[in-house]
Protein backbone atom coordinates (compact mmCIF):
# COMPACT_ATOMS: atom_id res chain seq x y z
CA UNK A 1 0.00 0.00 0.00
CA UNK A 2 1.58 3.06 -1.08
CA UNK A 3 1.09 5.49 1.75
CA UNK A 4 0.29 9.72 1.12
CA UNK A 5 1.83 12.80 2.69
CA UNK A 6 -0.73 14.02 5.32
CA UNK A 7 -0.49 18.07 5.40
CA UNK A 8 0.40 20.15 8.15
CA UNK A 9 -3.38 21.39 8.19
CA UNK A 10 -4.61 17.91 8.48
CA UNK A 11 -2.20 17.30 11.07
CA UNK A 12 -3.28 20.11 13.11
CA UNK A 13 -6.91 19.14 12.95
CA UNK A 14 -5.93 15.49 14.06
CA UNK A 15 -4.68 17.42 17.50
CA UNK A 16 -6.87 19.49 17.79
CA UNK A 17 -9.73 16.80 17.62
CA UNK A 18 -7.29 14.96 20.59
CA UNK A 19 -7.09 18.07 22.76
CA UNK A 20 -10.97 19.12 22.53
CA UNK A 21 -12.48 15.62 22.75
CA UNK A 22 -14.85 16.07 19.96
CA UNK A 23 -15.43 17.19 16.56
CA UNK A 24 -17.16 19.69 17.32
CA UNK A 25 -14.80 20.88 19.89
CA UNK A 26 -12.35 20.76 16.96
CA UNK A 27 -14.33 22.71 14.92
CA UNK A 28 -15.26 25.74 17.13
CA UNK A 29 -11.39 25.97 17.99
CA UNK A 30 -10.92 26.06 14.55
CA UNK A 31 -13.52 28.12 13.27
CA UNK A 32 -14.52 25.51 10.84
CA UNK A 33 -18.00 23.79 10.13
CA UNK A 34 -18.24 19.60 12.04
CA UNK A 35 -18.20 18.51 8.36
CA UNK A 36 -14.90 20.09 7.72
CA UNK A 37 -13.15 18.56 10.02
CA UNK A 38 -14.48 15.07 9.76
CA UNK A 39 -13.50 15.35 6.05
CA UNK A 40 -10.16 16.41 7.38
CA UNK A 41 -9.66 13.47 9.49
CA UNK A 42 -10.66 11.17 6.95
CA UNK A 43 -8.45 12.65 4.42
CA UNK A 44 -5.19 11.87 6.94
CA UNK A 45 -6.45 8.06 7.59
CA UNK A 46 -6.70 7.64 4.18
CA UNK A 47 -2.76 9.38 3.35
CA UNK A 48 -1.56 7.09 6.40
CA UNK A 49 -4.16 4.04 5.47
CA UNK A 50 -4.74 3.81 9.03
CA UNK A 51 -8.12 4.25 11.47
CA UNK A 52 -7.23 7.40 14.21
CA UNK A 53 -10.49 7.16 15.72
CA UNK A 54 -12.78 4.65 16.82
CA UNK A 55 -16.23 6.23 16.04
CA UNK A 56 -19.17 3.67 16.87
CA UNK A 57 -20.34 2.55 20.24
CA UNK A 58 -19.23 6.22 21.64
CA UNK A 59 -20.38 9.72 21.57
CA UNK A 60 -16.77 11.04 21.36
CA UNK A 61 -14.09 10.00 19.25
CA UNK A 62 -11.68 7.86 21.13
CA UNK A 63 -8.11 7.10 19.60
CA UNK A 64 -7.38 3.92 18.28
CA UNK A 65 -3.96 2.13 18.83
CA UNK A 66 -2.61 3.54 15.91
CA UNK A 67 -3.83 6.96 16.79
CA UNK A 68 -2.15 6.54 20.31
CA UNK A 69 0.99 5.55 18.28
CA UNK A 70 1.17 8.23 15.88
CA UNK A 71 -0.09 11.19 17.88
CA UNK A 72 3.47 12.13 19.76
CA UNK A 73 4.60 12.57 16.28
CA UNK A 74 2.40 14.28 14.89
CA UNK A 75 2.57 16.79 17.86
CA UNK A 76 6.75 17.23 16.82
CA UNK A 77 5.39 17.67 13.61
CA UNK A 78 3.22 21.18 14.91
CA UNK A 79 5.60 21.80 17.59
CA UNK A 80 8.40 21.56 15.21
CA UNK A 81 6.58 23.99 12.53
CA UNK A 82 5.39 26.43 14.89
CA UNK A 83 8.83 26.98 16.28
CA UNK A 84 10.24 27.45 12.26
CA UNK A 85 7.26 30.00 12.23
CA UNK A 86 7.79 32.31 15.19
CA UNK A 87 11.89 32.15 14.18
CA UNK A 88 10.82 33.70 11.06
CA UNK A 89 7.99 36.15 12.60
CA UNK A 90 11.24 37.26 15.09
CA UNK A 91 13.15 37.80 12.00
CA UNK A 92 10.93 39.81 10.38
CA UNK A 93 10.53 42.09 13.48
CA UNK A 94 14.72 42.38 13.65
CA UNK A 95 15.02 39.49 16.45
CA UNK A 96 18.82 38.07 16.04
CA UNK A 97 18.32 34.19 15.01
CA UNK A 98 21.61 33.71 16.86
CA UNK A 99 23.54 35.36 19.48
CA UNK A 100 27.08 34.97 20.69
CA UNK A 101 27.86 36.05 24.19
CA UNK A 102 31.18 36.64 25.81
CA UNK A 103 31.00 36.98 29.82
CA UNK A 104 34.67 37.99 31.86
CA UNK A 105 35.20 35.18 34.48
CA UNK A 106 35.36 37.82 36.96
CA UNK A 107 31.47 38.40 37.00
CA UNK A 108 29.62 36.44 39.53
CA UNK A 109 28.59 32.94 38.05
CA UNK A 110 25.40 33.59 40.45
CA UNK A 111 24.55 36.38 37.73
CA UNK A 112 25.14 35.36 34.74
CA UNK A 113 22.59 32.12 35.36
CA UNK A 114 19.82 34.41 36.82
CA UNK A 115 20.51 36.52 33.25
CA UNK A 116 20.35 33.53 31.28
CA UNK A 117 17.69 31.24 32.41
CA UNK A 118 15.55 34.31 32.16
CA UNK A 119 16.76 35.04 28.23
CA UNK A 120 16.24 31.37 27.39
CA UNK A 121 12.43 32.31 28.44
CA UNK A 122 12.17 35.54 26.84
CA UNK A 123 13.96 34.95 23.56
CA UNK A 124 13.14 30.62 22.68
CA UNK A 125 14.11 31.31 18.96
CA UNK A 126 17.58 32.92 19.94
CA UNK A 127 20.31 30.50 20.12
CA UNK A 128 23.25 31.42 22.09
CA UNK A 129 26.55 30.49 21.89
CA UNK A 130 27.95 31.50 25.08
CA UNK A 131 31.87 32.03 25.86
CA UNK A 132 34.05 32.56 29.20
CA UNK A 133 37.14 34.43 28.77
CA UNK A 134 39.64 36.95 31.25
CA UNK A 135 40.48 40.13 30.68
CA UNK A 136 41.94 41.14 26.98
CA UNK A 137 40.54 37.56 25.43
CA UNK A 138 36.91 39.28 25.91
CA UNK A 139 37.70 41.99 23.56
CA UNK A 140 39.47 39.89 21.75
CA UNK A 141 36.27 37.87 20.81
CA UNK A 142 34.54 40.98 20.02
CA UNK A 143 37.50 42.33 17.34
CA UNK A 144 38.10 38.72 15.96
CA UNK A 145 34.34 38.63 15.45
CA UNK A 146 33.49 35.77 17.72
CA UNK A 147 30.87 37.51 19.85
CA UNK A 148 28.53 39.72 19.36
CA UNK A 149 28.29 40.86 22.81
CA UNK A 150 30.84 41.07 25.70
CA UNK A 151 30.55 41.66 29.51
CA UNK A 152 34.27 42.58 30.50
CA UNK A 153 35.99 44.35 32.75
CA UNK A 154 38.15 47.60 32.95
CA UNK A 155 41.14 46.06 30.33
CA UNK A 156 38.62 46.50 27.85
CA UNK A 157 37.25 50.72 27.87
CA UNK A 158 40.51 52.08 26.10
CA UNK A 159 40.09 50.02 22.38
CA UNK A 160 38.21 52.54 20.37
CA UNK A 161 36.68 49.82 18.06
CA UNK A 162 34.23 49.48 21.08
CA UNK A 163 31.18 50.66 22.28
CA UNK A 164 30.56 50.34 26.07
CA UNK A 165 28.03 51.13 28.89
CA UNK A 166 29.15 50.39 32.45
CA UNK A 167 26.42 48.11 34.20
CA UNK A 168 28.32 47.20 37.08
CA UNK A 169 31.65 46.39 39.43
CA UNK A 170 32.88 43.03 41.48
CA UNK A 171 35.07 43.94 44.24
CA UNK A 172 38.59 41.86 44.13
CA UNK A 173 40.28 41.42 47.91
CA UNK A 174 43.27 40.10 48.86
CA UNK A 175 43.60 36.68 50.41
CA UNK A 176 45.69 33.90 51.20
CA UNK A 177 45.22 30.77 53.15
CA UNK A 178 45.05 31.22 56.76
CA UNK A 179 48.94 29.61 57.72
CA UNK A 180 50.41 32.20 55.18
CA UNK A 181 52.67 34.09 56.38
CA UNK A 182 50.77 37.84 55.19
CA UNK A 183 47.91 36.64 56.75
CA UNK A 184 48.78 37.99 60.61
CA UNK A 185 48.41 40.93 62.23
CA UNK A 186 50.83 44.35 61.23
CA UNK A 187 52.18 43.13 57.94
CA UNK A 188 54.82 45.72 57.48
CA UNK A 189 54.90 47.57 53.97
CA UNK A 190 56.90 46.04 51.42
CA UNK A 191 56.31 42.34 52.87
CA UNK A 192 53.85 41.34 50.38
CA UNK A 193 57.09 41.36 47.59
CA UNK A 194 58.39 38.81 49.52
CA UNK A 195 55.93 36.34 48.66
CA UNK A 196 54.43 34.69 45.59
CA UNK A 197 51.95 36.31 44.50
CA UNK A 198 49.17 34.13 42.23
CA UNK A 199 48.07 36.50 39.12
CA UNK A 200 45.21 35.88 36.45
CA UNK A 201 46.82 35.96 33.24
CA UNK A 202 45.26 35.63 29.30
CA UNK A 203 46.75 34.47 26.12
CA UNK A 204 45.44 37.69 24.32
CA UNK A 205 47.27 40.11 22.40
CA UNK A 206 45.28 42.57 24.15
CA UNK A 207 46.99 42.91 27.58
CA UNK A 208 50.41 41.58 26.99
CA UNK A 209 52.39 43.91 29.11
CA UNK A 210 49.93 45.31 31.26
CA UNK A 211 49.93 44.58 34.97
CA UNK A 212 46.35 44.72 37.26
CA UNK A 213 47.45 44.86 41.12
CA UNK A 214 50.76 43.11 40.74
CA UNK A 215 53.17 44.02 43.60
CA UNK A 216 55.40 40.89 44.09
CA UNK A 217 58.41 40.28 41.69
CA UNK A 218 57.69 36.52 41.71
CA UNK A 219 54.17 35.67 40.14
CA UNK A 220 52.68 32.22 39.01
CA UNK A 221 50.49 33.42 35.94
CA UNK A 222 47.40 31.57 35.35
CA UNK A 223 44.47 32.23 32.99
CA UNK A 224 42.47 29.83 35.11
CA UNK A 225 40.26 31.83 37.92
CA UNK A 226 39.36 28.18 39.22
CA UNK A 227 42.89 26.47 39.35
CA UNK A 228 44.30 30.32 41.32
CA UNK A 229 41.47 29.77 43.75
CA UNK A 230 42.39 25.80 44.65
CA UNK A 231 46.23 27.23 45.00
CA UNK A 232 45.02 30.02 46.96
CA UNK A 233 43.39 27.23 49.78
CA UNK A 234 46.14 25.31 49.48
CA UNK A 235 48.40 27.74 51.22
CA UNK A 236 50.52 28.38 47.62
CA UNK A 237 51.19 31.92 47.39
CA UNK A 238 48.95 34.50 47.80
CA UNK A 239 46.46 36.82 45.29
CA UNK A 240 42.91 39.51 44.62
CA UNK A 241 40.12 37.26 44.26
CA UNK A 242 36.33 38.61 43.85
CA UNK A 243 34.63 39.31 46.93
CA UNK A 244 31.73 36.80 45.93
CA UNK A 245 33.97 34.00 45.16
CA UNK A 246 35.63 34.13 48.48
CA UNK A 247 33.00 34.71 50.62
CA UNK A 248 32.21 30.83 51.71
CA UNK A 249 36.02 30.60 52.11
CA UNK A 250 36.23 33.20 54.37
CA UNK A 251 33.20 31.77 56.57
CA UNK A 252 34.58 28.34 56.71
CA UNK A 253 38.40 29.82 57.23
CA UNK A 254 39.65 28.27 54.14
CA UNK A 255 41.37 32.14 53.11
CA UNK A 256 41.08 35.08 55.26
CA UNK A 257 41.12 38.82 53.85
CA UNK A 258 44.85 40.46 54.03
CA UNK A 259 45.47 43.62 56.21
CA UNK A 260 47.77 44.67 53.26
CA UNK A 261 49.28 48.41 53.73
CA UNK A 262 49.39 48.72 49.55
CA UNK A 263 45.72 47.96 49.88
CA UNK A 264 45.87 45.75 46.44
CA UNK A 265 42.57 44.92 46.66
CA UNK A 266 40.36 46.71 44.14
CA UNK A 267 36.75 47.24 42.13
CA UNK A 268 36.47 45.76 39.27
CA UNK A 269 34.36 47.70 36.63
CA UNK A 270 31.87 45.32 34.70
CA UNK A 271 30.90 46.41 31.36
CA UNK A 272 28.31 45.71 28.44
CA UNK A 273 30.88 45.82 25.32
CA UNK A 274 29.86 45.73 21.33
CA UNK A 275 31.73 47.08 17.97
CA UNK A 276 30.87 50.17 16.94
CA UNK A 277 30.16 49.01 13.45
CA UNK A 278 27.39 46.36 14.87
CA UNK A 279 23.84 47.39 15.64
CA UNK A 280 22.66 45.46 18.52
CA UNK A 281 19.37 43.88 18.20
CA UNK A 282 16.29 43.62 20.81
CA UNK A 283 17.71 40.12 22.35
CA UNK A 284 21.39 41.99 22.83
CA UNK A 285 20.00 45.02 24.18
CA UNK A 286 17.97 43.14 26.78
CA UNK A 287 20.67 41.16 27.50
CA UNK A 288 22.44 44.72 28.68
CA UNK A 289 19.72 45.75 30.83
CA UNK A 290 18.95 42.41 32.39
CA UNK A 291 22.58 42.02 33.52
CA UNK A 292 22.28 45.50 35.08
CA UNK A 293 19.80 45.18 36.67
CA UNK A 294 20.94 41.48 38.33
CA UNK A 295 24.50 43.15 39.04
CA UNK A 296 22.74 45.39 41.26
CA UNK A 297 20.87 42.59 43.46
CA UNK A 298 23.32 39.51 43.12
CA UNK A 299 25.81 39.96 45.80
CA UNK A 300 29.62 40.47 43.67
Amino acid sequence: MKLGEPSLDQLRLFLAVVDHGSFGGAARASGRAVSAVSYGIAQIEAQLGVTLFEREGSRRPVLTEAGKGLLAEARSVADAADALMAKARSLHAGLESTLSLVVDVMAPGEATARVLRDFRVMFPTTALRLQVEALGAVAACLLDGEADLAIGGPVLIDLPELERQTIGAVELVPVAAPGHPLAGPEIPPGESRRHLQLVLTDRSRLSQGREFSVLSPQTWRLADLGAKHELLRQGIGWGNMPRHMVRDDQASGALVLLDLPEKPGATYPLNALWRRDRRLGPAASWLIDAFRVTLATCPG
